[in-house]
């Protein structure tokens, strides 16, 4: 999907719009059905009524199933509204059911897709011009890590040839927030409180015995990005308030580990570099968020906010993000992606491998020490 300058419709941005959105009881769907509420839209929600719906009584249930093609779909016949918002597409011909039964219905679909269709770009920031991979053939129906990305691409590109202008591409970053079942963030957020660090029992964890070591990851001068899930939402009303065409990656705030763990409060902490990380195959499931500087798909840290910032994006600051991450999580039992003891691991095999020689190689000072790292937290436009 080529790039365009972002269009805006001549409708009035302040009138009540009727909303369907695809999904929208989970994460991100539940923000962006309440983020349309309170600016007074009118939601609807298509689902397969099987996942636990925590949504206000207000909004209109419909049930269906992109999965059976146009017969899953009868709940929307007859049916109009003034967008679609598809938080739930994956394959194209999920998405293709749903374009084309609503294309005569609706003025604007909205597709959530993700930064991983610029697959490991090598060219930084990552703007919404950057290349993307091939997109799947229409029949590949298996969802994982090495076809995400180009099921996504499949799908951005049925949407623009059957919508044009008005269809709106959002590629967002790894997104975080209030309700996220990943726990990604909140790993790290909790094992940062069983440290002895800020949060304590309001960030969902006890703390450990004082002075435990606590594993970081590199040696806090990679990068990580994500953006909350409430700055999505709402950017998501401004796309149907204003009709927003085009592509838009929808990238937070990029911090170091230094300054992320640093955020969290994290005390005691050991650095074990990324070479030895690597050597333990640790994937980025047992290691959330973490992507070395020059591995992997390191560029898909380093993503280009601009274009959605000048229509209207606004990121909050991650501090709040923080904070409402760690009420959310108060009472809950620690769910950690690594255990301690799996960390304490990590750390011997650090030490017994001679760091001060890893330190070196890196060009830093110290690694697999114990820190507090410090500097200031800071928004980026790229």
């Amino acid at each position: 999907m080529p790039t365009r300058k972002a269009t805006r419709s001549l409708a009035d941005p302040g009138a009540p719009r009727r909303v369907l959105v695809l999904g929208g009881t989970q994460f991100i769907g539940r923000h962006i059905v309440e983020a349309l509420l309170a600016a007074g839209h009118a939601v609807s929600i298509l689902t397969r009524g099987r996942s636990p719906d925590p949504l206000p009584p207000q909004v209109e249930r419909l049930h269906g199933d992109r999965d059976a093609g146009a017969a899953g779909l009868q709940a929307l016949a007859g049916r109009r509204w003034h967008a679609c918002i598809d938080v739930s597409g994956y394959t194209p011909r999920q998405v293709r059911a749903s374009a084309e039964a609503l294309h005569a219905h609706i003025e604007r679909y909205a597709f959530v897709s993700a930064v991983m269709v610029y697959g490991d770009p090598h060219q930084r920031p990552v703007r919404e011009s950057q290349p993307r991979v091939a997109p799947a053939a229409e029949d590949v129906t298996e969802v994982d890590g090495q076809t995400y990305g180009a099921l996504k691409v499949a799908c951005e590109d049925l949407l623009q040839a059957l919508y044009g202008e008005r269809c709106t591409v959002l590629r967002p970053q790894i997104v975080v927030g209030p309700h996220d079942p990943s726990g990604r963030y909140a790993h790290w957020v909790q094992r940062a409180a069983m440290s002895g660090g800020m949060g304590g029992a309001e960030g969902g964890a006890v703390a450990s015995e004082t002075g435990a070591e606590m594993m970081a990851p590199g040696d806090g001068s990679d990068h990580l990005q994500f953006i909350d899930v409430r700055d999505l939402a709402r950017f998501v009303v401004t796309v149907i308030e204003h009709g927003l065409s085009g592509g838009f990656n929808l990238a937070g705030h990029r911090l170091t580990w230094a300054q992320f763990l640093d955020l969290l409060g994290a005390r005691h902490l050991v650095w074990v570099p990324a070479p030895v990380l690597a050597a333990a195959r640790l994937g980025f499931t047992e290691l959330p968020l973490y992507r070395p500087e020059h591995g992997p798909r390191a560029g898909l840290m380093d993503v280009c906010n601009e274009r959605a910032r000048a229509a209207g994006l606004v990121l909050t600051p991650p501090q709040d993000t923080l904070h409402d991450v760690r009420r959310w999580l108060q009472g809950q039992a620690p769910v950690l992606m690594m255990t301690p003891a799996r960390e304490a691991t990590l750390i011997a095999t650090a030490r017994e491998a001679g760091l001060a020689t890893a330190a070196r190689q890196a060009g830093l000072a110290t690694t697999a020490r114990e820190a507090t790292p410090t500097g200031p937290v800071h928004g980026s436009g790229v």
